[in-house]
């Protein structure tokens, strides 16, 4: 797509799709030698895709080479866990499973769902629900009410966790609502363009509600599991970390099982923080055990 926009914020165009953008640098009217450069570079770059796609298209047309393909949801505090995960399935099962790693931005989440209701996904590890906090309370990375539908509506296998749940996603610090700036909420400054403030146990709460209503019509509740990490959520909600709060953790685990209690749904309490390598090879060993269900 070439745009006089593409410079700008262009989310809503591009969503959780694979659409390349191209600054058109001066305005499609008329013709002159910068536009026809830009279109001519565009012309050439899509050559190219469609001859690497025709290439390919005889292939496995849904990817995976054969091998299982397990989405995994992932942000910076919970990546060790994920690279665990990714190094037991390469270690102990090498050639039988693609991992998928989605970042959980809001468009990372659309992306896993979508990709799900394609059936393009045979299982998933829904680690890192993040943006449901996000969602919920108004922060800049929400992937919308839709998160947690797909794989319910679907049937397949997965595993969850509430990694970064401790957490809403804003811009910089100036950025942060006035209700929450002023309001003596725990802040983080991540880096200079994100700010995180830490959830609140009744956002803990609201959180815990919302998985439970997506999850208490999972088409195979059989094939759902929780692994709760009691130890912490994410590497701030570990004892000396910024947003370590037991009693805000606690609310999110006690209103999971009490929303999933008349489910067959099984939800499993570690007390390892989530990213302990052990809490990460359980989480990995319980899918495939899910993945072995009839």
């Amino acid at each position: 797509m070439i745009s006089t926009m593409a410079s700008g914020d262009v989310k809503s165009y591009v969503e959780e799709t694979d659409i390349t953008m191209m600054y058109s640098v001066v305005d499609i009217a008329g013709r002159n030698w910068v536009l026809e450069r830009i279109l001519g570079n565009a012309a050439s770059a899509i050559s190219g895709m469609a001859g690497y796609y025709l290439q390919n298209a005889t292939g496995n047309k849904d990817g995976g080479g054969g091998k299982k393909r397990i989405g995994i949801t992932m942000f910076g505090v919970t990546t060790p866990c994920v690279d665990r995960v990714r190094e037991y399935f390469d270690e102990q099962h090498p050639g039988k499973y693609e991992i998928y790693v989605f970042h959980a931005t809001g468009a990372g989440g659309k992306a896993m769902e979508r990709l799900i209701s394609e059936s393009q996904l045979d299982a998933i590890i829904d680690l890192t629900t993040t943006e449901v906090a996000d969602e919920l309370v108004g922060g800049i990375l929400s992937a919308g009410p839709g998160r947690l539908s797909a794989a319910a509506a679907k049937g397949i296998p997965q595993v969850i966790s509430v990694g970064a749940c401790d957490m809403v996603n804003f811009g910089t610090k100036e950025s942060v609502p006035t209700q929450f700036g002023d309001g003596g909420r725990k802040l983080y400054k991540h880096n200079p363009s994100i700010t995180l403030m830490r959830t609140t146990e009744e956002e803990c709460r609201g959180i815990a509600r919302f998985i439970g209503e997506k999850l208490r019509g999972a088409k195979n509740s059989k094939k759902v599991r929780f692994v709760l990490p009691t130890g912490g959520v994410s590497m701030l909600d570990v004892p000396g970390q910024a947003f370590h709060d037991p009693e805000a953790d606690k609310v999110l685990f006690d209103t999971l099982e009490q929303e999933l209690a008349e489910t067959p749904i099984e939800i499993r309490r570690d007390t390892r923080a989530i990213n302990d390598p052990g809490f990460a090879v359980a989480v990995a060993e319980s899918l495939l055990e899910l993945m072995q269900l009839p």
